[in-house]
């Protein structure tokens, strides 16, 4: 099982993104989890086609221990297992606990053992990278940390947080970067600037996304480009992207 945690900042296009790589690792045929560690609980709204479901968080302040598996899963588009952790209401409580309890409860209800995902997703925010928000790194959850931006300088700024932290917790076996992913807004020097990123933390730009209209189309439908759209160019970058992906956690032997 590999274990996969994609961060970046809010609104940069991370959950649209690992929801496309989701549906294209499903293509292969592998079996998929993805996992949103985000207050909003939006990151599997595309898979599931819209579709409520309860959050962990939501469904361990009804239920408590009484929690069950089926209830805190849905399948969605091309077979991927959809779980969003969930949070508190706005100004009351921490988010980064939804993202505790949510890891937590899946562990105990044995989620990956009764599912068997050949890879788990961790869609995470990543304007912060303290408390719950960081235990998919600092845990042992993933085994690998992708960051998303574009070359605009909040979204640049909030990469190297999450690299910094990565590199901080590199010493103690926790999850290591596995590269950057260029999700484009076509400002001045874009690739020039989050290839410097990618130097200043030794790592490389594992895919490069184009800035598409079709990506917001299939939003409007409340579904991925991938299933919107399966023989566009846009779907062979993320294709490509999830064959990178791949080929990084093969070479360091997790698949």
């Amino acid at each position: 099982m590999i274990k996969i945690a994609v961060y970046g900042k809010g609104g940069i296009g991370k959950s649209t993104t690992v929801s496309n790589v989701a549906a294209a690792l499903a293509e292969k045929g592998m079996t998929v989890m993805q996992i949103g560690c985000d207050p909003k609980a939006d990151s599997t709204i595309q898979l599931r086609h819209g579709r409520e479901m309860h959050t962990v968080l939501d469904l361990y302040n009804e239920k408590k221990q009484n929690l069950k598996l089926e209830d805190m899963t849905m399948i969605g588009y091309q077979g991927v297992i959809c779980v969003e952790a969930g949070g508190p209401t706005p100004g009351l409580g921490c988010a980064g606990r939804g993202i505790i309890t949510a890891l937590e409860k899946l562990k105990e209800t044995g989620a990956y053992e009764i599912y068997q995902p050949d890879i788990v997703l961790y869609d995470v925010l990543g304007d912060v990278v303290c408390g719950g928000f960081s235990m998919p790194m600092r845990k042992g959850y993933a085994d690998k940390v992708f960051i998303i931006t574009s070359g605009e300088n909040m979204a640049i700024h909030a990469g190297a947080n999450i690299a910094m932290a990565v590199q901080n917790f590199k010493n103690r076996g926790y999850a290591s970067l596995g590269g950057i992913i260029l999700n484009r807004r076509n400002v001045k020097r874009e690739e020039a600037k989050v290839q410097e990123l990618a130097d200043d933390f030794e790592t490389t730009v594992v895919g490069k996304l184009t800035r598409s209209e079709l990506v917001t189309d299939a939003e409007e439908q409340g579904k991925t480009l991938m299933e919107c759209y399966p023989d566009s160019e846009m779907a062979e970058e993320y294709r490509t992207l999830t064959e990178n992906i791949l080929k990084i956690c093969r070479e360091d032997g997790l698949c």
